[in-house]
């Protein structure tokens, strides 16, 4: 169905439409008047005067006000286009908003099944999308089911999220969830930025700094593994009870109310809303005895108000072009035909959720490429990967809906979901 068959279906709203727009063009021509501004010989000359050219969109302007003026309006076409993109699929609705898709395509002859959910969050109002972590008590360090997270969350949709410690459960890159940053970035993978508007996606990197007496100490990263002795690293409550062992000539200092509270060479234990900075002594020195200290943590990108993170990597799709970054990102060991779980966006900030089942006979999965050409040909103009193979898992309004090695899914430290409000 086209835009003018979809206007005419819905009469009474374009009338309401006819009604505003006139209504917005009386009001425009009437500003002079209504400002009270005397109208001068020169105004009623411009009426005589040639008009320059302006191009002006007015079909999509017309859509826009349209869409706000009819809510159906933004269903039908969301609909629509899901459908367009997917000729061959079985497409279930979740809710307002929110569809389920299951498509099985063939690479070299060999079946590849895919489950995908579409969100258009201008529709689906009455649920956020955040990355969750698998404790309901925020700790980093714990691993469990995606059904269990998308139970805690109270959530229709998940989606298995970044890479993690098998032994522990940290995730390992950024996540930030509420504006709170749990997790700061490895190797600047490329993350997924979700704003209240809208999305984005960059390699992320972190910027830190601790700041006491007009010194400034960089921190390399936050609740991370030490990837070098030299690094100083802060770790906040979500890490668990205590800091992690100093290196080699290491200290820590605990912080809290921009107070340094205790200093030790031994691990310290967290405070309640504050941090354990772990650094080479002499980095920690010039601070040791200051009355007062701050720590800043933010990224670059700045990306301001944006109210989630979450990383992946490599790249998939970037400005609407494949783009497999996977050296630049350290990430060759997961090359080949593989499980997959993927996310991406489109021009029209339609998110979209992408499990590739993978390593049987049925679905054989796919390579890093095949997959970003296939983000690539249903519109996202931008997309990155997520931790896949045994990890890859989907679920959908109370089930699983993919086919993971494991039944229902192997524990898991993150996922992204859509959570009711």
């Amino acid at each position: 169905m086209d835009t003018l068959d979809l206007y005419k279906e819905n009469s009474e709203n374009t009338a309401k439409l006819t009604l505003n727009l006139a209504i917005l063009s009386v009001a425009l021509l009437s500003l002079p008047l209504l400002s009270g501004a005397p109208i001068m010989a020169d105004d009623i000359m411009l009426a005589h005067a040639p008009v320059p050219a302006i191009n002006i969109d007015t079909g999509q302007i017309y859509n826009e006000i349209f869409e706000t003026v009819s809510p159906q309006a933004r269903i039908d076409k969301f609909n629509n286009s899901v459908k367009q993109r997917y000729p061959n699929a079985v497409i279930k609705d979740v809710d307002i908003g929110v569809k389920h898709i299951k498509i099985t395509k063939y690479y070299d002859g060999k079946p590849v099944k895919i489950n995908l959910v579409e969100i258009d969050r201008g529709l689906a109002k009455n649920y956020e999308l955040k990355p969750a972590l698998s404790s309901n008590l925020n700790n980093l360090q714990s691993r469990r089911t995606i059904t269990t997270i998308a139970k805690n969350t109270n959530s229709i949709v998940a989606l298995n999220g970044t890479f993690f410690k098998p032994q522990t459960g940290v995730p390992l890159g950024t996540l930030m969830i509420d504006k709170k940053m749990y997790t700061g970035p490895i190797y600047n993978r490329v993350a997924l930025g979700i704003f209240d508007d809208g999305y984005d996606v960059a390699r992320v990197e972190i910027n830190a700094k601790l700041k006491a007496n007009g010194n400034t100490l960089k921190i390399d990263n936050i609740n991370q593994p030490r990837m070098l002795s030299s690094y100083v690293l802060a770790y906040t409550p979500e890490w668990g009870k205590t800091a992690p062992p100093s290196p080699k000539y290491g200290y820590q200092i605990a912080i809290k109310n921009n107070t340094i509270i205790e200093s030790s060479s031994n691990p310290l234990v967290i405070p309640e809303g504050g941090y354990v900075i772990v650094a080479p002594l002499r980095a920690l020195r010039p601070f040791l005895n200051a009355k007062k200290v701050k720590v800043d943590i933010a990224t670059k990108p700045e990306w301001k108000n944006v109210k989630h993170i979450i990383s992946g990597g490599p790249y998939l799709v970037k400005n609407s072009n494949v783009y497999v970054d996977l050296s630049a990102q350290k990430l060759n060991a997961i090359g080949g035909k593989n499980p997959r779980s993927a996310i991406g966006y489109t021009k029209d900030n339609t998110l979209i959720m992408v499990a590739v089942d993978g390593r049987e006979h049925q679905s054989v999965g796919m390579t890093l490429w095949q997959l970003a050409s296939f983000m690539q040909s249903i519109g996202c103009v931008n997309a990155i990967n997520l931790d896949g193979g045994g990890s890859t898992v989907m679920y959908v309004n109370g089930q699983v809906v993919n086919n993971p090695a494991f039944k229902g899914g192997i524990a898991i430290s993150n996922a992204l979901v859509l959570a009711r409000k």
